[in-house]
Order: structure tokens, then sequence, then C-alpha cells
């Protein structure tokens, strides 16, 4: 049986039913991927068994002492194959735009939709030269906030915290940017935000009220279903675009400052999702769109309290914010 689900932007046709996806019929996306699962297909055989050559390989190592990610291509870039932390893998043939991927103990084949949705997606994307932020986003007044920043530093929760008061959440941790008529569009993923546990705390959700993402991993899930919050499931056009700066405990935290375009494109440049993948003409490629992008989108640094308890607070100077200088329909 085939599945058909979209996310960020993306057309799926996947022979592996994927839980955290809603089928869809066929529409016009930016490209369409088939994805399979289960034993490795032969034409992932085949396009593996000559030599590769790694492209790239973290510097960060898992448990094993092994690099966490490590990305090998075969066949001068008719196939690329993708090592995730020793415990999935995939294969992507560029020709047929096919995805094949797989999990390894200890994780079950219930957890692969978190790396397909992750990594998978992510690389699947900037390959095909598309700029993605390494972001979450809501909609306020039919636009696109985003919220990008070092990990840790409250993008999710703060995306919850606006989601728990109306606002429909766009995407969590990827963001597609695409042009169309010279203005700027953020593409939505999938109808789910990830939050750690001390994120849960400080949104005041009883923990055993959400899902975890996957059995072995504390982290869980705000389903965007329409109960507690909703999913914002078409593009927007980029409204604002807030970086988080360090944590604060003076008295005028939570604040929203301004940056120049210069200040806002040395930040962004940092916080687009797997820049360790372009080469260098696409990394210029990128530069030229995100100076586009700073020019006409108004881009903020967001001091949060060290004070969970003050992120009602920082919502009110958001909404506030957006109520300024996003145009109102």
């Amino acid at each position: 049986m085939i599945h058909s689900y979209h996310a960020y932007g993306v057309s799926i046709r996947s022979t592996h039913p994927i839980t955290a996806l809603q089928s869809t019929k066929p529409a016009s996306t930016l490209f369409s991927i088939q994805f399979e699962a289960g034993p490795e297909p032969q034409w992932a055989k085949i396009a593996c068994s000559g030599p590769g050559q790694v492209r790239w390989r973290s510097s960060r190592e898992n448990e094993s002492g092994d690099s966490a990610v490590i990305l090998t291509e075969h066949g001068r870039g008719q196939c690329y194959g993708l090592l995730y932390s020793g415990t999935a893998r995939f294969v992507f043939d560029e020709a047929n735009l096919r995805l094949w991927g797989t999990v390894y103990p200890p994780l079950s084949p219930d957890d692969l939709d978190l790396y397909f949705l992750g990594p998978a997606m992510g690389f699947l994307l900037r390959h095909r030269r598309i700029t993605c932020v390494h972001a979450s986003a809501v909609e306020l007044h039919d636009s696109a906030v985003l919220f990008s920043g070092d990990a840790g530093f409250g993008k999710s929760t703060t995306a919850a915290a606006l989601a728990l008061r109306g606002a429909p959440v766009l995407s969590d941790d990827i963001v597609p940017l695409t042009k169309t008529s010279g203005c700027y569009w953020a593409n939505p993923g999938y109808p789910r935000l990830c939050l750690w546990p001390d994120a849960v705390a400080t949104l005041s959700i009883p923990q055993e009220t959400l899902p975890r993402i996957c059995p072995a991993m504390e982290k869980c899930y705000l389903p965007l279903d329409g109960v507690r919050a909703t999913f914002a499931a078409e593009r927007k056009p980029l409204g604002i675009i807030y970086l988080f700066g360090e944590r604060s405990d003076a008295s005028g935290a939570p604040r929203i400052e301004e940056l120049s375009p210069r200040q806002a494109l040395l930040e962004l440049v940092q916080n687009t999702y797997m820049n360790w993948l372009i080469d260098r003409e696409q990394r210029a490629q990128e530069f030229d769109e995100l100076c586009k992008i700073v020019q006409q989108v108004p881009v903020r640094r967001i001091v949060a309290h060290t004070d969970g308890a003050k992120l009602g607070l920082l919502c009110d100077r958001i909404f506030q914010d957006a109520e300024r200088l996003l145009p109102r329909c």
C-alpha cells in the first residue's frame, strides 16, 4: 500500500505509514520523493555497492565514540548515504528521488519517523538548494513568524506558549523558505511540536498528558490536532524573524531588540539548517538569499528572562510587536 503525505512543502509517497503525518491528496509541491522502509531494496544495494567518498563527518561523537553524522557520496552524486548516530541509516537515489531508511537497535521501527522527518528531510531540502532556517514558526496575522537561535534558548518553548494562546504552529526545527514573485514564504512542517521535559514544566502542562516522540527518549510532543493547539497547514508569507540571544535576569527582560540588517545577517547565517552540507557555490547562493531576506523582513533579537515564569510576558511582547509590524488582513 502506498501512503501519500505532505511535509515541508514536499510531496511524499511512502510504503511505510508515517504516523506523524496526515494522509493527503496529491498537490503542487516543491518536489516529490518516494520513501521506502524495511529490508534494504535492490536499488539501494546497487547504488552503494561501489566506493564511496565521505562528504562530511561530524566532529561530535555518539556514545560509541563514532562520528554522530556521516554523509557519503556514491557515483559522483548519483546516490548519497546518511548514517545518523549509528542508529539510523538512509540512502538517497538522486536520479529517481527515492529514499530508503532503516533504524538499528536500540531503536525500533516505530522510531524511524523521527529521523525521517528530521535529518533525512533536512538533507533532501538542502540538497535541492532550498534555504532552511533552524527555527520554530507560528502564524500571526496570516504571516509566518520564526523563532531561531542556539539549542536550549527557547525556540520551541516560545512557539508552544504562543500555540497554547491560539497561534497556529507552522513548523518546528526546520522551516524551508521559498521565493515567489519576489516574496519569501515559509512552508509548513508537520502537526507536532517537540518539547523537552523542562519546557513542558515551564508551560505548566502535565507531562503524562503528552506522548513521547519515541519510547527511547524523554522528549515528548504537543499534538497540533486542534485540541490544545492547532497546525497551520498552508504556507505563509515570511513576516518576522526573531533570533534568541542569551537569557538574562536583568529587570528589562524579557525584551525585544531591533537588529540592523548587517547584525541580522551575521546571526541568521549561523542558524540555517544543516549548513555544513552545502558547498562553496551553494553557500554563496544562500548568503545572497539571506541578504535579500534581512532587507525585506524585520529581524529582531529576543532576550528571554532566566525565570520561566516570565514566558507569558514574553508572549505578550511578541504579540504586541507582531501587531505593530505585520500587515493586517
